[in-house]
C-alpha cells in the first residue's frame, strides 16, 4: 500500500515538472517572438530613411534647377541691358568739329519783303564714321551793336543718324525789317551751336536787316530742330 502511494506521488511530481517545462518553453517563444519583431521595425526605419534620402535628393535637384533658371534669367537681363546701351547701334553723338556748316537753297536769294523768310542751315558729317544728332541748335544773330539768341519753335525733335558724308538741316525762320515796321536789327553773322555741344561755328548772315522782337512772346524770328 505504501508502495502504491509512492508511485502515485512520483507520477504527480513528473506531471508537475512537465507542466513547468511547457510553461518555460512558451515564455521563451514569446521572448523570441518579441526579438524577431525588432528587425522588422529596423527594416521599416531603414525604408523610411531611404525614402527621406530620396526626397532630400529630389529637393537638391529642384534647388539646382532653380539656380540654373535664375542664372539664365540673369543672363537675359544682362543681354537686355547691353542691347539698350547708347542708341542701340554704338553710334556716337555728332560733334561740332566733325560737322561742316553751310546755308541751303535760300543762300544769297533772300527776299526784301516783310513776309517771314526761311533759311535752311546744312550740317554735314565730315568724319568717316556715322554719328547721331537730336534737338535744337543754339542760334544767335550778331550785329555790330549786340547779339540776339533766337527762341525755339514748337516742333518735336527727332534723332537723326548721319552716315559719313551725309547731311541734315534745320531752318531759321525770320521776319525781315522794313522801313517803319519797328526796330531794325542789322544782322551781320549767325552763330550756330549744334545740339548738346558747347563749341560754335560762325557764318556770315546772308540776309538783310531783321525786325527785332527779342522781347516778344511769339516772335516772328526763331529756329527749328535739326531735321526740320
Amino acid at each position: 500500500m505504501r508502495l502504491l502511494h509512492s508511485a502515485t506521488a512520483l507520477a504527480a511530481t513528473s506531471v508537475f515538472a512537465l507542466a513547468l517545462t511547457a510553461c518555460g518553453n512558451g515564455s521563451g517563444n514569446d521572448t523570441s517572438g518579441g526579438q524577431s519583431s525588432a528587425p522588422t521595425s529596423s527594416s521599416s526605419a531603414a525604408a523610411d530613411g531611404g525614402a527621406t534620402a530620396e526626397n532630400a535628393g529630389a529637393t537638391k535637384d529642384a534647388g539646382s534647377g532653380t539656380g540654373s533658371s535664375g542664372s539664365s534669367a540673369a543672363g537675359s537681363g544682362t543681354g537686355g541691358g547691353t542691347g539698350t546701351s547708347g542708341d542701340g547701334t554704338g553710334t556716337s553723338r555728332c560733334h561740332t568739329a566733325g560737322l561742316g556748316f553751310s546755308f541751303g537753297s535760300g543762300d544769297g536769294r533772300i527776299s526784301s519783303s516783310d513776309d517771314q523768310q526761311q533759311l535752311p542751315v546744312v550740317l554735314k558729317n565730315k568724319t568717316s564714321a556715322a554719328c547721331t544728332i537730336e534737338g535744337f541748335p543754339g542760334v544767335d544773330l550778331k550785329s555790330s551793336g549786340g547779339s540776339w539768341s533766337l527762341t525755339r519753335s514748337s516742333a518735336t525733335p527727332k534723332k537723326i543718324t548721319l552716315a559719313a558724308g551725309a547731311s541734315a538741316t534745320f531752318t531759321i525762320t525770320y521776319l525781315p525789317w522794313n522801313q517803319g515796321s519797328g526796330t531794325e536789327f542789322k544782322a551781320t553773322s549767325v552763330v550756330v551751336t549744334p545740339p548738346n555741344e558747347t563749341t560754335s561755328t560762325t557764318l556770315a548772315w546772308p540776309g538783310g536787316s531783321v525786325l527785332l522782337q527779342d522781347g516778344a512772346t511769339h516772335p516772328g524770328t526763331y529756329t527749328g530742330p535739326v531735321g526740320s
